[in-house]
């Protein structure tokens, strides 16, 4: 039996996990405050502490050096209502196993607080300098569910060397979560260097990455270092690596993987020291399936993928960025009054088929025609068409897409008294149900407790569902 000490200023909180561990066979002990806790840790050892960050008195993330020298190596969770980067960083700095975000679900919480008991011992980084992911004016904003698991992975790969792959649509910010990685790793010092190699010519390409020799072709008056070699020791950015021709995603991977490069014109490979990350809003399993990318290349680059949501799937963070894009037209304006509840409202209400790029410019606009006055709803300019949930192929409305469906069903399906026959209200809802429910628990970083609260059932009912259509 292992013993967890839970320290939490919510009794709810600590009342129900506590439950929970125990039926799982846990000695468990409950702290309203870090003094508490560490008088509790003080009077007897602890396997896990699962440790919230805001607390009465001293914060969590103060606290964890204390519990460090009463526990010694005792693996610590922390939680939050308030997750950010920064304090995804700074819990990750300070040696937490995990970091969970409330409203956790139990199960998932409980998982956690397993792997730690198995684990057996926390992580000890040794501190390094810190970043806040990019400048004022640009800097990941939010709070939603898959928000704070993007800010977690952020948190955990930053400090390591390892390749980045960054995916998503166009418009979601994959530049600033590079940043982000950068300015909170050990090359913070050093260079970010974004390459998109995309607008480089192809015949120019090899010779800007990797450099060239003298005479090395007409023009070449002199010898030149490559990108690569001039950020030594900071990061490079490979945008849109989807749209890099064959030929020069062999030469890419040989620079990735022995980090050497070859300047045009000379046989001598040169050592270079540069950590990568890569980002692209084209479908790389596609590309390789129809040999436009190599497997061998994609593997080296997604040691750590990262895929960013698209803000459709985060719409409760539209206010944050709309606030944040206004305060930078006009910082006098600070975005709370000059944001009406029906302007917030039209907001949540559009798909952002440009995500948070199209955001921005509506935001940017919209303050210009209101000329420093609140922003009406009127002010936004019109509605893009995109790719949103109400769009079907060849922008087939969902009602159209829905009938049609149902009248080919009509003529295929069997007597409604026949035996065993599923009625047409069934093969709906096999119909429409697991999509749904996937995509409400992929945006909710799979928490069947935020997932059952978005969807409006009792949590016990999402379970029956997943079990139903074995998405369990």
């Amino acid at each position: 039996m292992s013993r967890v000490l839970i320290v939490d200023d919510e009794a709810s909180i600590c009342w129900a996990f506590g439950e929970y561990l125990g039926d799982l066979g846990h000695d468990v002990a409950v702290a309203s405050t870090a003094e508490e806790g560490l008088d509790a840790a003080r009077r007897g050892p602890f396997d896990a502490v699962v440790l919230d960050v805001r607390l009465p008195g001293m914060d969590g993330l103060s606290a964890m050096g204390a519990f460090r020298d009463r526990l010694g190596a005792a693996p610590i969770i922390i939680v939050t209502a308030f997750g950010s980067l920064d304090t995804a960083v700074r819990a990750m700095e300070a040696g937490a196993f995990d970091y969970l975000v409330k409203p956790f679900d139990l199960d998932q919480a409980g998982a956690v607080v397993q792997r730690a008991l198995e684990s057996g011992a926390g992580v000890r980084e040794e501190p390094r300098p810190r970043g806040t992911g990019a400048g004022p004016h640009m800097r990941l904003v939010g709070s939603s569910p898959p928000m704070q698991a993007l800010f977690k992975q952020i948190a955990l790969v930053a400090a390591t060397d390892v390749p980045v792959l960054i995916t998503g649509e166009s418009g979601t910010g994959k530049e600033l979560v590079a940043r982000a990685i950068h300015e909170n790793s050990p090359r913070r010092p050093r260079t970010f260097l974004p390459v998109c190699l995309a607008a480089l010519s192809p015949g120019l390409v090899e010779g800007e990455l990797f450099g060239h020799m003298r005479g090395s072709f007409t023009g070449a008056s002199q010898d030149r270092k490559g990108l690569l070699e001039l950020a030594a020791g900071g990061t490079v950015l490979l945008d849109e690596i989807g749209d890099v021709p064959l030929g020069m995603q062999v030469k890419l991977l040989r620079a990735i993987e022995h980090r050497e490069v070859t300047p045009v014109g000379d046989a001598r490979p040169r050592p270079i020291d540069v950590r990568f990350l890569a980002a692209t809003n084209r479908p790389l399993p596609k590309l390789m399936a129809e040999g436009q990318f190599r497997e061998d290349l994609f593997f080296r680059l997604s040691v750590f993928p990262i895929h960013i949501p698209p803000l459709r799937d985060r719409l409760e963070d539209v206010p944050d960025l709309a606030r944040h894009f206004l305060a930078q037209v006009d910082p006098r304006q600070g975005g709370e009054v000059a944001l009406r509840d029906d302007t917030l409202a039209e907001l949540r209400r559009r798909p952002w088929s440009g995500n948070v790029r199209e955001l921005r410019n509506a935001i940017e606009r919209a303050a210009i025609i209101a000329r420093g006055g609140p922003i009406l709803p009127e002010h936004l300019p019109p509605e893009v068409a995109g790719h949103g949930p109400e769009a079907g192929p060849g922008g087939e409305g969902l009602d159209a897409m829905l009938a049609r469906w149902t009248e080919t069903l009509l003529k295929t399906l069997p007597d409604p008294d026949a035996e065993g026959a599923d009625s047409l209200y069934d093969r709906f809802l096999a119909q429409v149900e697991p999509p749904m429910l996937r995509t409400v628990l992929r945006r909710e970083s799979g928490n069947k407790a935020l997932a059952a609260q978005r969807i409006g059932i009792h949590r016990s009912t999402l379970r029956q569902k997943l079990r139903k259509y074995g998405l369990e």
